[in-house]
């Protein structure tokens, strides 16, 4: 299996894993955090608990997978640096230059 292979699969299942947390959200306050019974702030995991433990887990997401997506491009280009050849001078091949013939006089009174 391949570096790209491997970086791709983290960075999927890391997407995926954030997606669900912050679908489990609920911008309201409710979300996973209604269904622990709502209106008790002395429960064990309670909705304070629970939406700061949604908070700290989306951002531990969000910065897992930056830094999957920095270190795999570090580590698939492997220190090649690909050089594009757009602006090199010496790359680009002389145009043949055609002389053309020089006009001829079209003047019927010669």
């Amino acid at each position: 299996m391949s570096t790209f292979t491997i970086f791709l699969v983290l960075i999927m299942i890391v997407a995926f894993l954030l997606v669900v947390v912050i679908m489990v959200q609920n911008p309201k306050g409710g979300g996973l955090s209604s269904s622990f019974g709502g209106g008790g702030g002395a429960q064990i995991g309670g909705v304070q608990k629970t939406s700061d433990f949604l908070d700290k887990s989306t951002w531990t997401l969000a910065t897992i997978m930056l830094a999957l997506i920095l270190f795999s491009n570090i580590f698939i280009m492997g220190g090649n640096v690909v050089q594009s050849k757009t602006f090199d001078e010496s790359a680009i091949p002389a145009v043949p230059t055609t002389e053309t013939p020089a006009p001829t006089s079209t003047d019927p009174a010669e």
